[in-house]
């Protein structure tokens, strides 16, 4: 796809998430994230609309609105240390590493781990650490507590391995429901309580691990 024509196209899409999202600093964070090099060759043409799209592994990259909607949930003020669980190409992570002081990221697939380390670093997002993540565990404990975490895929519940790896006070963002569809949920860690608020509805690849879906359920 010719250069004039992203162009035109990213225009058009921010316009748009201008008008649904309130945060400035979250949409002048992904304007500065060039999505088109997030995604695979065969869907470039289509990197700035606003729909999800399928990247290796059998993963995808979320909907542009709804990294905004997930990213102003953090409420985040750059000083914070967020964990994203589901690094998938890195483009949340390159959003991410404009907006808190350092980010940590995990993700299974280890073609998908080579190639956004590869395409964070072109970018110079020196503040964010691409881990494997663990079999046995959801996050990333090593480095817990964590200010805020994100999680860009789908958990049948809201998991306190999660939580616990939350500072008090800190939020979680994650999609909670079926295989089929979810509730975008804030939960936000208060001492032992853990407060839950809904984002609206929405449809994510799942999350698997302890306390998450079983990899054999998606053979």
């Amino acid at each position: 796809m010719k250069t004039k024509d992203l162009e035109e196209a990213k225009h058009k899409l921010f316009t748009h998430l201008r008008q649904e999202i309130r945060d400035d600093w979250v949409i002048d964070a992904m304007m500065k994230v060039p999505r088109e090099l997030f995604v695979p060759d065969e869907v470039q043409h289509m990197a700035y609309d606003d729909v999800a799209l399928p990247i290796k592994s059998g993963q995808t990259i979320s909907q542009p609105l709804i990294v905004a909607m997930m990213t102003q949930a953090l409420g985040l003020t750059g000083e914070e240390k967020v964990l994203e669980v589901g690094t998938g190409s890195g483009y949340q992570a390159a959003v991410l590493s404009r907006m808190a002081k350092e980010v940590i990221t995990v993700e299974r697939h280890l073609q998908l781990i080579n190639e956004a380390r590869d395409i964070l670093a072109s970018l110079g997002c020196d503040n964010v650490q691409v881990r494997l993540a663990h079999v046995d565990t959801l996050g990333y404990p090593e480095e817990a507590p964590y200010d805020a975490i994100i999680v860009t895929a789908a958990a049948p519940m809201v998991p306190p391995a999660l939580t616990d790896q939350l500072k008090d006070g800190g939020r979680c963002i994650i999609p909670v429901g079926t295989r089929q569809e979810q509730e975008l949920l804030v939960a936000t860690k208060a001492g032992d309580t853990i407060t839950r608020k809904s984002l609206g509805g929405c449809r994510f690849v799942p999350l698997i691990g302890r306390e998450a879906w079983n990899e054999s359920t998606f053979g």
